[in-house]
């Protein structure tokens, strides 16, 4: 018999000029990036919550510690990538994961399946196994005003 378990995850981070803006790998060298120890891609550290939350595994703090500096600057979708390969030594297997951008900027649109590949890449799953969506706030809270970006992810595991 198997057993399903759901996770959600959640990440946001300021907005710099003074770095690049990284997206599930992807760059979008017209915006302003994201702080963060690593590269700060929400939609990847949102996804390794919802992974790691399913599985009942901690959160991505434990599994890098941002006062590590070893994690300083780090690819998220390496840190999604590690953060999986614990997941599936818990004998747990991805059914499907949902990302959710918020933010006024960028529009994904034009990259979405790119961004999808590039998570389901780093899973080692089929593309389509990975949606990504965005959303605005209508100019609401601090997305709204451009002051950052957050991402809301829901992973489904099954063993």
């Amino acid at each position: 018999m198997s057993s399903l378990r759901v996770g959600i995850g959640f990440d946001a981070h300021s907005l710099s000029a003074e770095v690049p803006l990284v997206l599930a790998g992807v760059e979008f060298p017209d915006e302003p990036g994201l702080v963060g120890h690593s590269d700060g891609d929400v939609l990847s550290h949102a996804l390794v919550d919802a992974l790691l939350g399913a599985a009942g595994l901690g959160d991505i703090g434990e599994l890098f510690p941002s006062g590590d500096e070893s994690w300083a600057g780090a690819s998220s979708l390496d840190l999604l990538a590690r953060a999986y390969r614990v997941v599936r030594e818990g004998g747990w297997e991805l059914v499907n994961a949902d990302c959710v951008l918020v933010g006024e900027r960028p529009r994904i649109a034009p990259v979405r399946d790119e961004l999808r590949a590039r998570l389901a890449g780093a899973l080692e799953v089929e593309a389509d196994r990975v949606t990504v969506r965005a959303t605005t706030t209508d100019g609401l809270g601090f997305t709204g005003r451009g002051e950052g970006l957050a991402a809301h992810a829901v992973a489904l595991l099954q063993r």
